[in-house]
Order: structure tokens, then C-alpha cells, then sequence
């Protein structure tokens, strides 16, 4: 049995190629602090589409009408943190010399970082909108410059336009000094730059934990789904360039909601993706 995301094109314009939206599984999980496990994340994701109906009511869009591939999964070397870091950076420059969009499944949230070191390159003018419990605002965290915890601030000192951050509620005193927190939907809607291409940074942890368990760091307070879908309406016909999913640590839920959850969010990512091609 197929789930919605597999390894060929989907969706209309299947093959061809500078139109579509290209997922990649980056199994990072080498700087996790509480508890590891992203690296079985895209497979689950994959797994829980089984459970995916094509239409999204959320949003008033059908993955059936959009071109879509899943790349599989980047072999990443164990015990080389810098050298996966790289195999990422080059991977996602390649779906972008290719004219297409990528979203990535993590993997912990420091795959965001090489990420946009590819995308800052393409669209200088690049926004991003990072939705998460915490700040990852860090200077280094346990001794590493290179963490999930410190990973907004090395995509900050890349030199994005600007950065809108929904849902934070964990993090230091200095951290939240330098906070850019947005509200409400309306607000994010006010405040984005419509002219300007946007990038999309969601870790888990954004929903509260009653709602996904299966994440590395839980902490309470978090959104609901319909909270989220709020948020990702007021992104529907941006120009999204690219994005991630991160931080689901799929055995610390024997429900299979957490990942049932991050496969809905790629969907509807998806479709976020898809609204904005002109």
C-alpha cells in the first residue's frame, strides 16, 4: 500500500521538471539534548500518509491537482555532523537549480540551517516564518555553536530579511530579548512582505504536547491543529519558497498520532507551496 508521499511525481504535470515540489528526507539526529530519535521521522511521515485523504479542507486544495515528487531520504554519514550538514546544503541547491521547491523532513531543527544557506544564496531577500517552542536563539548550547538550540541565530547571521516567530514559549532571558514574536494570524498577515519570498520552519513542538507527544522536546502551552491551520491560511499565495518539518521523534508516541499530525502539516505545507507559483 502507497501512502500519499512516495518516491515517483504526483499529482498533475507528472516528470515535469522546474514546476513542481520536491520532498527530501534529511534523518539528521546528532545534536538532540532530552531525548533523540529524528532520525526515523521521515519514514513514519511517510507512513502516516497512509492515512491522508488528498483534499484539504483547511486550506480548499487537493494534492491531486498538484505536482509533487518524494526524493527519498539522504544517506547521511554517522559521526560526521559538518559533512551531513554539507550533503544537505548541496541537495536542496540542486532542487532549487531545478526550478522546484523543497521541503524537507527531519531530522532535528539544525537541518534548517543548511538549508537556508542554500536558499539565502538564491533569494537574498529571503523571509522566514518559524513556527516552535522555543526560541533556538542560543550563541551554543552544551558546548556546540552547531544545535537544535542555536539554529535561529545561525540563520539569522546568514542574513535573512526578516523572521517571524509563532509559538515560542521556552527560552532564555537573552533569548527572548531578541525575539521577533507575531500574535495572531492577522498580525503575521500584516506584517509579512508580500513581494518577497518566504521560507517556512515548522518544529513540532509548536503543538502542544497533548496534541504530539512524539517530539524531542515537549513543552506544555503549545497550538492546536486549527490554530495552525490559522496561521498557514494567512501564508496561502505567499511566495513559499521552501520549507521544513522537524523535530518528531515518532517511538515516543505508541498512539502514531504525533506522526499522523506531522504528515497532515506536510500536507497542507505542500499546498502552501503550491498557492504561491505563479
Amino acid at each position: 500500500m502507497k501512502g500519499v508521499f512516495h518516491n515517483e511525481y504526483m499529482g498533475s504535470g507528472k516528470g515535469e521538471a522546474g514546476q513542481g515540489i520536491t520532498l527530501l528526507g534529511c534523518p539528521l539526529d546528532a545534536t538532540s539534548s532530552f531525548r533523540g530519535g529524528t532520525k526515523f521521522a521521515p519514514e513514519s511521515i511517510r507512513k502516516a500518509s497512509w492515512t491522508l485523504e488528498t483534499y484539504s479542507p483547511y486550506l480548499g486544495l487537493d494534492l491531486d491537482d498538484i505536482m509533487f515528487r518524494d526524493a527519498g531520504d539522504l544517506e547521511l554519514p554517522n559521526g560526521d555532523l559538518n559533512g551531513s550538514l554539507e550533503i544537505i546544503e548541496r541537495a536542496v541547491a540542486d532542487i532549487t537549480e531545478n526550478r522546484e521547491k523543497p521541503l524537507l523532513f527531519g531530522g532535528e531543527h539544525l537541518v534548517t540551517y543548511p538549508v537556508m544557506k542554500s536558499m539565502i544564496k538564491r533569494f537574498p531577500a529571503l523571509q522566514v516564518v518559524h513556527f516552535d517552542a522555543h526560541c533556538d536563539l542560543r550563541d551554543e548550547y552544551e558546548g556546540q555553536e552547531l544545535s537544535h538550540a542555536t539554529v535561529m541565530k545561525l540563520v539569522r547571521q546568514l542574513g535573512v530579511s526578516e523572521m517571524f516567530q509563532i509559538g515560542i514559549r521556552s527560552g532564555t532571558k537573552q533569548e527572548f530579548a531578541q525575539l521577533n514574536p507575531v500574535g495572531s494570524p492577522a498580525i503575521l498577515a500584516q506584517r509579512l512582505n508580500r513581494d518577497a519570498p518566504v521560507y517556512v520552519s515548522f518544529d513540532l513542538d509548536v503543538f502542544d504536547p497533548s496534541l504530539a507527544p512524539g517530539v524531542t522536546t515537549p513543552e506544555p502551552g503549545g497550538l492546536t491543529f486549527r490554530e495552525v491551520m490559522e496561521y498557514f491560511n494567512a501564508l496561502k499565495g505567499m511566495n513559499i519558497a521552501g520549507a521544513d518539518v522537524v523535530e518528531l521523534a515518532p517511538d515516543y508516541d505508541a498512539t502514531f498520532v504525533s506522526s499522523v499530525c506531522a504528515s497532515k502539516v506536510v500536507r497542507e505545507i505542500i499546498m502552501l507551496l503550491h498557492s504561491g507559483i505563479k
